[in-house]
């Protein structure tokens, strides 16, 4: 039997401008002798001491208090474990990835591909109208999601969980290679993200804004303004710039 896995990953932080690691969730997708992608039972989630006091702003968000984390194990420590399981991973995912590969560095994640399902979300549904993790969960109402798992919010495992039934969906669709090299580049999005042409369409947008807004200081936002300039036939290519991942729609 041949099994390929990709792990989703949320962390919660500390919340200070040196922030670390407080807890870790995961929850496996897998796909058994190349059939469909669809959720293990292998989740779960692990307290990490981030070696500084959890700032009250993102105590109030996640709810995670002082003294659950004290006696926990360092990030160091506790990381290699979770992202190199037994067996290995395909690739790592989290929603909006970017943020968790600033703590889960190649060394100790052991050189993995990375999966963003926010990035891939925006090229696989972009009709719908917001991306964050919880708003694909009601606007979608993925199938086997079951409700009570994916509660409370802004908790690791339950948000692991809630992401993990976006990845599987998409991996249906389109597989994890285009999705992995998605993660390579900026979000691709499907509106306009600022300015007086916020919400609208790229495909109606005048050239003369698309080159003003591939520009921009967005690194998302210059990559989908230079995308639709190349659709058009006014660019030979798009050269990837790097992704702020700046608030969402």
């Amino acid at each position: 039997m041949s099994i390929r896995r990709i792990r989703v990953i949320d962390l919660e932080t500390a919340g200070d401008a040196n922030t670390d690691v407080c807890e870790i969730g995961w929850q496996d997708v897998v796909s058994v002798d190349g059939g469909d992608w669809d959720l293990s039972e292998e989740r779960g989630a692990r307290f990490v001491n981030p070696g500084k006091p959890i700032s009250p702003q993102t105590m109030a968000i996640h709810h995670i208090l002082d003294e659950w984390v004290q006696d926990a194990p360092f990030w160091r420590d506790i990381a290699p474990e979770i992202l190199q399981p037994d067996g290995g991973v395909l690739a790592l995912a989290a929603h909006r990835a970017a943020f968790e590969q600033r703590y889960c560095t190649p060394r100790l994640a052991g050189g993995a591909n990375w999966i963003c399902t926010w990035k891939s979300a925006l090229r696989v549904w972009p009709e719908l109208q917001g991306f964050s993790n919880q708003m694909l969960r009601y606007q979608r109402k993925p199938a086997g999601l079951i409700h009570e798992l994916g509660l409370p919010a802004h908790r690791a495992m339950p948000d692991a969980y809630v992401t993990a039934h976006h990845l599987r969906d998409m991996l249906n669709v389109v597989g994890p290679t285009a999705m992995i090299e998605w993660n390579r580049q900026p979000g691709l999005l499907p509106r306009v993200r600022s300015g007086r042409d916020r919400g609208k369409p790229w495909s109606i947008i005048d050239q003369a804004s698309l080159i003003e807004l591939a520009a921009d200081r967005d690194g998302d936002s210059r990559f989908s303004a230079n995308a639709e300039l190349k659709r058009r036939g006014v660019l030979d290519e798009v050269t990837p710039a790097a992704s702020e991942q700046a608030s969402l729609f």
